[in-house]
């Protein structure tokens, strides 16, 4: 399994919290690239609940990842 911040970020308005199968399906239905829905279907844990994508990808950039100081704006 592969993440890159293109692939990731077509999962950013996905139903969170979700588990592998609502991610999979929310996936498939918005049209998704194809390395995306096998980076899904790669998730050992059929059960759990992921609340995030730094759940299935720890290294995934957050807000605070960004030097952006939104009060100088």
């Amino acid at each position: 399994m592969y993440w890159t911040l293109e692939l990731a970020s077509k999962m950013e308005d996905a139903p969170w919290p979700a588990t592998k199968e609502e991610l999979l399906d929310y996936a498939i239905r918005q049209g998704v690239p194809l390395e995306v829905v096998e980076n899904l279907r790669e998730i050992e844990d059929e059960e759990e609940v992921f609340e995030s994508m730094e759940d299935i990808w720890p290294d995934y950039p957050s807000e605070k990842d960004f030097l952006f100081d939104e009060d100088e704006y």
